[in-house]
Parts: C-alpha cells; sequence; structure tokens
C-alpha cells in the first residue's frame, strides 16, 4: 500500500488529467507508471516517444491517442504499422472497442473504410497519402507509429522518416519503440522536428523473465540466484559442465540411473498440470530431441511455448518431428473448438488448392495442439495459427523470428536451440538486441507470474555469453535513411529545391552525423590545443624542428618503401636512391641537425605528426558527414535534371516536368526504371497475363542460390523485357557517374509463374514453375499488385487499362483470400 504522501500525489495528477483518468478506469488491469506518463503527455497536447520491452504494453499509450481523436468530434486518428499482418490484427482490435463504422484498414492491397475517422495502415500508404495531399489527412490530429525502431530498417526505414519529417505541425505523434539505447537522441531528433515531445523510457517487463540452460534433458538457471541477473553472475554449474573436470564413477552411475528415469518419464503421455522444474543438483543425460522437449516443458508446466529455429524447413521438420513421436497435447473439447475455427476460417479457399497446400497434415498437427509459423505458409494459414495461439489452443509454435516482430502472440516459455542464424552470407551469432525481442515473447500479462527463456545446450556453447546477451537489453537505433527519386520530385514539387535540401538535413540520418561532428569537432579542438603544446616542446633554438622532422619523416618514409618494394625495376630502385641521397644530405644540413638536444626534440616531434596525421583524418571526416544527405539529393536531381524530369528556369529555380509529375506516383525500389519505361512505351505491346510477369521481375528479389530465367513467357513479353533490360543497363551506368549506388539487376525467376497464375493456370501448377512455398508466392503476388495499382493509375489510358486487368487476373483465389 502506498503512504498518503504517493496517494495524495496520485489524486493531483488524476485530477490534472481526467481523461487520462477516465481511459485508465476502462481498462482491465491498472496502468504502469510509463503508460501513464504517456497519456498524461499526449493529454497535455504533447507528443510522445515511449520506448519499452516486448510484452510491456506499450500500445496502451497508442490506443489513447485514439481514445483522444475519439472523445473529439471531426478528430482522426491514423494507426501505422510496419507489417500487413500487425495492421489486421490491430484493425480487428479497434472494431470490436469502436465499432466496424468507425475504424477503417488500408494495406495497399486492403481498403476497407478508408474514410473512417480510425484507420490501421502500413507505414508506407500514409508517406504514399501526404505526398498526394490525400483528403483523408484533413482532421487528422493524432498518428500512432507502432515499432518505430524499423527506422533502421535498411529496405525501408526511410519510410518513417519520411512520414515524421513530413506531417502536417498540428498532428500529434506517438512513437511505439522497442528497449533501444539512444533513445534519448531518437527523442531530441523528434523534438527538433515535430515540437515538443515526451521521451518515456521503461525497462521493466511486466512479466519477470526467468533464465535457464536446457541441459541434457535438465533446466539449469542460467544465473545464480543468489546474484541476481544485474550482476550476470553465470550459475557455476553450467561452467563446470562446459569445462568438465574430475568426473567420477559415482557420478557417472547416478547419471545412468537418471537418464533410465527420464527416458520412462519422456514415455508416458503428458496430461497437463503443473511439476516442478527438476532442480539444478540433478544429474544430467545426453542431449534430448524436440518431442521429449515438449513433454519436458509440459511436465513443468512451463507451456504454451515458441520454438525460435532460423528455418523454415527447420520449422516444418521440427512439426513432423514432433507429429511422428505420437506426442498429442489437447483434450478432446479442444480439438473439437479447433476443427470449428478451422473450418470457420478456411471457407473461401477451394478445396482442390487445400490439397495442393498440405490442408489435412497442417489441420491435423493444429489438432495435436503443434504448428509452424514462418513467411512461406499461406497467410490464411498463419492467421490461424496465430489465432489459435492466443485461444490456448495451440501450445507449441516452432517458428522464424520473424514472429518476434510485433504479432501479439505471447507464450509462458520461449526456446532458443541455437544462438546463431545465416544472415544471407554466412552463420552469424544473434544480437543482444535480436535475443531481446525473441526472449521478449516470453511471459503473458495477466495470466503469467513470470516467463521463461529457454536456451538449449549445443556443442562450444559458452554461459558467459548467454549471460551477456541476456544482460545487455539495448540496441542503437541508427538512420537508413536515403533520399530517392520519388521522394526527390515530391519534395520538389511541393517545395522547391532549396527548401527541400532543408527538409532533408532535418533527418534523423543527418541528425546523427552531425551529432557525430560535433564530437569530431571537439576532439579536433583538443588536438590542436595538444598540437600546439608539442610544437612549443620541440621549438629548437637554431632553427625550425618542424622542418627538420618533416625531413626524418620523408626519409624514414623512402627508405622503408624501398626495404619493402624489393622487386621494383633496377631503374626505380637507382632513382629512389637518389631521393635519399637528397633528402639525407638536406637533413645533414639543416641547422637543427647538430643541436645537442636533437633526439629530445625528435620525440616531441614524433607524437606531433601523430597527433596531426590523426587530426587531418578527424578533419576529412567533418568535411564528409556535414550535409551527406543533401550532397545525395543533389546527385538524384542531377539525374532527373539529365532525363529530364526536372527543368530549370532562368533564374535557377528546379521544376518538375510532365516526366516528373507521373513519377510523383511512382513508388518502389525501381522508381526511376518503371517512370523511364512508361514514358518510352516499351510495355505498350503486352497484353495483361505478361504485364504481370513483367512488374513481378521488377518487385522480386531472388534467394541467393537462383540462376537461369526459367522458361521465360514467350511473345512481346521477351522483347519487352529485353528492352527493360537494357535500359536498366544505362541507367546503372548513368547512376555510377554521379556516384550514385545504382540498384540489382531485373530478377527473372517468378516471370514465368506470374504469368501462368494471371492466364488462369491451377495452383500445383504455379508453385511447381515457381518453386517455391504457397506464403512466398502471395507475398510476391501481393507485391506484383501493388506495382500494377500504380501503373494502372499512372500509366496512359492503353497501360492502364491492362495493368488493371492484370492486377484482377492476379488477385484471385489464395493470393485474394484475407481474413479481414
Amino acid at each position: 500500500m502506498s503512504d498518503p504522501a504517493e496517494r495524495y500525489a496520485m489524486a493531483q495528477a488524476a485530477q490534472a488529467h481526467p481523461i487520462s483518468a477516465e481511459f485508465a478506469a476502462l481498462q482491465s488491469f491498472g496502468l504502469d507508471p510509463f503508460q501513464i506518463a504517456g497519456c498524461h503527455a499526449l493529454e497535455d497536447g504533447r507528443s510522445v516517444l515511449v520506448a519499452a520491452p516486448t510484452g510491456a504494453g506499450k500500445t496502451i499509450v497508442g490506443e489513447f491517442a485514439v481514445h483522444l481523436a475519439m472523445g473529439t468530434p471531426g478528430e482522426k486518428a491514423f494507426y501505422t504499422t510496419p507489417m500487413k499482418a500487425l495492421s489486421n490484427q490491430k484493425f480487428r482490435e479497434l472494431q470490436e472497442v469502436y465499432g466496424e463504422e468507425n475504424v477503417g484498414l488500408l494495406t495497399g492491397d486492403t481498403n476497407i473504410n478508408g474514410n473512417a475517422r480510425v484507420v490501421v495502415m502500413t507505414t508506407e500508404v500514409l508517406r504514399n497519402m501526404i505526398y498526394a495531399d490525400s483528403s483523408a489527412l484533413r482532421g487528422l490530429r493524432y498518428v500512432v507509429m507502432d515499432e518505430v525502431h524499423f527506422l533502421a530498417d535498411r529496405f525501408r526505414g526511410a519510410v518513417w522518416e519520411e512520414v515524421i519529417i513530413h506531417l502536417p505541425p498540428s498532428v500529434r505523434l506517438v512513437g511505439l519503440s522497442a528497449t533501444v539505447s539512444n533513445a534519448e537522441e531518437f527523442g531530441d531528433w523528434l523534438d527538433t522536428v515535430r515540437g515538443d515531445t515526451a521521451v518515456i523510457v521503461s525497462e521493466t517487463r511486466p512479466v519477470p523473465l526467468e533464465q535457464h540452460v536446457l541441459v541434457r534433458g535438465d533446466l539449469l538457471p542460467l544465473f545464480d540466484d543468489r546474484a541476481g541477473i544485474a550482476t550476470a553472475q553465470v550459475n557455476q554449474e553450467l561452467t563446470r559442465i562446459r569445462s568438465p573436470k574430475g568426473a567420477t564413477f559415482e557420478n557417472n552411475r547416478r547419471a545412468a540411473e537418471y537418464r533410465s528415469r527420464n527416458d520412462r518419464e519422456a514415455r508416458r503421455p503428458y496430461r497437463g498440470g503443473k511439476r516442478p522444474v527438476r532442480p539444478s543438483t540433478a544429474q544430467r543425460i545426453e542431449r534430448i530431441d524436440r518431442p521429449q522437449v515438449v513433454e519436458l516443458l509440459g511436465r513443468a508446466n512451463l507451456l504454451p511455448a515458441i520454438f525460435f529455429i532460423f528455418s523454415r524447413v527447420g520449422c516444418d521438420a521440427a512439426v513432423q518431428q514432433v507429429r511422428r513421436s505420437g506426442v498429442r497435447l489437447t483434450s478432446p473439447a479442444e480439438r473439437e473448438e479447433i476443427r470449428s475455427i478451422i473450418d470457420e476460417r478456411m471457407l473461401p479457399l477451394q478445396d482442390e488448392d487445400l490439397g495442393v497446400l498440405g490442408y489435412w497434415e497442417w489441420r491435423d498437427n493444429l489438432e495435436r495442439g503443434v504448428a509452424s509459423h514462418h513467411a512461406g505458409l499461406l497467410p490464411a494459414f498463419k492467421e490461424v495459427v496465430e489465432e489459435l495461439f492466443q485461444r490456448k489452443l495451440v501450445k507449441v509454435v516452432f517458428a522464424t523470428e520473424t514472429l518476434a516482430l510485433g504479432i501479439n502472440m505471447p507464450a509462458r516459455t520461449v526456446v532458443l536451440e541455437k544462438l546463431e542464424k545465416f544472415n544471407g552470407e554466412a552463420r552469424v551469432a544473434i544480437t543482444s538486441g535480436e535475443y531481446t525481442q525473441l526472449t521478449g515473447r516470453a511471459g503473458r500479462r495477466g495470466i503469467d507470474v513470470e516467463g521463461h527463456a529457454v536456451v538449449q545446450w549445443s556443442e562450444g556453447l559458452d554461459p558467459q555469453a548467454v549471460a551477456a546477451l541476456a544482460s545487455r537489453r539495448t540496441y542503437p537505433l541508427n538512420s537508413s535513411f536515403r533520399p530517392t527519386y520519388n521522394m526527390a520530385v515530391n519534395l520538389i514539387d511541393q517545395f522547391g529545391r532549396e527548401r527541400a535540401r532543408e527538409i532533408l538535413e532535418s533527418s534523423f540520418a543527418q541528425f546523427q552525423a552531425d551529432r557525430a561532428v560535433v564530437g569530431l569537432a571537439r576532439q579536433v579542438r583538443e588536438a590542436e590545443e595538444s598540437l600546439a603544446g608539442y610544437t612549443a616542446s620541440m621549438t629548437c633554438d637554431r632553427g625550425d624542428f618542424a622542418e627538420y622532422s618533416g625531413l626524418r619523416r620523408e626519409l624514414s618514409d623512402l627508405e622503408k618503401l624501398n626495404r619493402a618494394d624489393k622487386n621494383a625495376p633496377s631503374r626505380i630502385r637507382a632513382q629512389r636512391q637518389n631521393e635519399i641521397q637528397s633528402v639525407r644530405r638536406r637533413m645533414q644540413r639543416h641547422p637543427c641537425h647538430t643541436c645537442p638536444d636533437r633526439e629530445h626534440h625528435a620525440r616531441w616531434a614524433e607524437r606531433y605528426w601523430k597527433l596531426r596525421r590523426r587530426s587531418d583524418k578527424m578533419r576529412r571526416d567533418i568535411e564528409t558527414r556535414t550535409g551527406t544527405v543533401a550532397r545525395i539529393f543533389d546527385r538524384i536531381v542531377d539525374v532527373l535534371w539529365e532525363l529530364e524530369y526536372v527543368a530549370t528556369d532562368a533564374d535557377g529555380a528546379v521544376s518538375l516536368t510532365d516526366a516528373g509529375r507521373t513519377m510523383r506516383r511512382i513508388y518502389g525500389e525501381r522508381d526511376l526504371l518503371v517512370a523511364e519505361s512508361l514514358r518510352r512505351g516499351l510495355w505498350n505491346d503486352l497484353d495483361p497475363a505478361s504485364l504481370a510477369a513483367l512488374a513481378c521481375c521488377l518487385v522480386y528479389e531472388p534467394r541467393r542460390d537462383e540462376t537461369g530465367e526459367y522458361g521465360l513467357p514467350r511473345g512481346p513479353f521477351r522483347e519487352a523485357l529485353a528492352r527493360t533490360q537494357e535500359l536498366w543497363s544505362r541507367l546503372d551506368d548513368l547512376e555510377q557517374d554521379h556516384r550514385l549506388p545504382g540498384s540489382e539487376p531485373i530478377a527473372t525467376g517468378l516471370a514465368r509463374a506470374m504469368n501462368s497464375w494471371a492466364r488462369g493456370a491451377t495452383l500445383d501448377r504455379v508453385l511447381d514453375e515457381a518453386d517455391m512455398a504457397a506464403g512466398d508466392f502471395v507475398r510476391w503476388a501481393k507485391q506484383t499488385i501493388d506495382l500494377l495499382d500504380q501503373l494502372s493509375i499512372v500509366a496512359d489510358a492503353a497501360v492502364g487499362r491492362t495493368a488493371r486487368t492484370a492486377l484482377d487476373a492476379v488477385r484471385r483465389g489464395i493470393v485474394a483470400y484475407t481474413s479481414v
């Protein structure tokens, strides 16, 4: 119970913030201090950045912003997320609170009630609305940016910065972020570009997290219970296991007995009920397989659990392994409920497609209480898995790390089988930020007293390294902002070139660069002071010792080069010897050469030149960092001017041409290539299926092991593709000439399959041609639809009609299905 002074302070705060108090009373749980602080800041008219651990309840502050908007007639709130799955989930949650008529959804391929007072959308949709000056922005008062730390994503992060910079000043921003180590720096930038912004950081998890290591069937605490996680004192038993010495015959005998007893327990069917985690003093057996791990967690009352496996194939294989073992984690009543939910959700899908998708085996696994979750799954299947897990009907999910990105699927336990993953090029250790994000799913607020993170023992595991991952809760948020052609034409159209440069210089990327420059400039000033001191110390009454020491350094460098380059032609070596002799004579004739304190002065001179080199390098760094973003923008404008997307008048003012105005509505990695292809009429002769195939080539990103052209569609497609590839090559050369990074070559690996799909081919044939999972095909199909939708708007009448027909042809069957 709080003391009277605390109760009085709380009463005063509630009186000063009546709307927050009213909102808090509507919740089924008491708000935490950081949530209350966020609500108070919004009620005071401020923007807010909330950085808190996964599962801490950050979204309650975003929901309060929606509550504020709905409490004032005529006001709107937008709720943005980085992923369509998150948008769909939030859409359903807000519908339950405010009713279907007041909540809309915009995710590029889905448009439901877009003029509602509360609209959930992906961040890209809001960026496009801002550039198009959409009428839906009128009355907008609050924008919630969930998972705002996605700003660091190198592919999509720039979109977050564009939105933050360009939102009208009257809009209050609510940024919801994972715990990042530089939240204050990010908050300072928000304060600069958005006005008064409260930064609220919470390090406290609402459900404490217990850390374990699973060693040969035994759950051992990672940290010494007496020391606690704050000290990162590793359990000494884990250290002994890593370096076993002095094992006795008695220990081996007891281990064998324990192994036998554990095997008997593992074979018993699991019927639920709480059993304590095995004490750390017990003897251990060899590493156990997944079905035994599942049963171990079940006996310890640690289900439901998410196993993170950094491989889709590994996730599916794990489900099969558990299935073959005969493990069944559900009761008859739960299986009946699972069947009912599946039947309802799968009703829109055709029977012949279900067979191709492995539906019956997937359904049987769900009835057992087991599932996989990864990007290769059909979105409809993933949504069912998420719903069943949230309802506590599915007890074990084997998932890739994409599950950790914000979807509301908390578990009692998270299991990490390995602490490394393949990053596309090599196997690398996961970072402390990734560890925190993954294990953050453990512990369900209002259900669990504590969450559990379990790392499975493997050869070479270092308990100290695991402890370091578990102890460091934060990671830095660094901008990935980079101007694009579409961004450039939109900024020039709205503000003109000079104002556009100023806007770009207000980006978080430049803010961070400038902060680094401030630090470098301070170091340069300190170096200058030290250099002055060194100059004084090496002063020689016989002459300029700095000049003399320069000759010494020149001689030393020439001699070093001569020794290193022994294989140089004799002519070059003779020339170098002459240089050495010349410098040596000049040095010997210098008045400082005969100074009795020469070597004392020389020691100070050596320090001088070392610091001078470092100081000069810092100066160069300052020059390259200052105005970095604006310089890239200038190079992009130069390319646009050369291609006649912008023009310059007699006064030097830059404006858009007709081609530039078309590019304003073309978004994506290949905005320039798409705009140029349309302007040159490269796609005028394509039928709808061929245009769909070509659009797919522009959005598709192949796997690293993909090669070849996979039997490209015949007819006009091949000629249009060849001309588009030739154009890409010329544009790439132009970008290189202007010191821009260019883009990847056009990828044709999915062209044949997308062409077949647009012509009405069956799902089994298309997946065979695509050689990919259904979920992957749906994802690329939806990105193809996004591009076709843009073409239907910006292309001339004939190509626009073809794009609309192509879009309708692609959006069918499993591609068209959505549970929303």
